[in-house]
């Protein structure tokens, strides 16, 4: 597994990666073996479960994760390249589902 941005925030790194990798090849396989199976409110009620089971196994870890790799920036100066960054690149919404020429229609 690759370190983190600080030593101090590798173990937290590993340990949410672990839980990750866990949980979504739990989440995927199910998904992907329904995924024609089952009508849309079914799926949407397995990914609002999925969801929910996440936040309880990864997402306090996450969280640590974060902070720690939040206040690692902040340390290394790199809270203003980022935000450059952010500014030159900006994060795009994904165009809704029913939008033309993505094969819903």
């Amino acid at each position: 597994m690759a370190h983190s941005l600080s030593p101090e925030c590798t173990p937290l790194k590993h340990e949410y990666d672990a839980c990750f990798n866990t949980w979504f090849e739990g989440y995927l396989e199910p998904a992907i073996a329904n995924a024609n199976g089952h009508p849309p409110g079914q799926r949407i009620e397995y990914s609002k479960q999925k969801k929910e089971e996440y936040d309880r196994k990864c997402g306090s870890i996450w969280m640590r994760y974060k902070d720690c790799v939040q206040k690692a920036v902040t340390e290394k100066g790199l809270g203003e390249l980022l935000g450059q960054a952010r500014q030159e690149n900006p994060l795009r919404e994904p165009p809704p589902p029913d939008a033309p020429g993505l094969g819903h229609n």
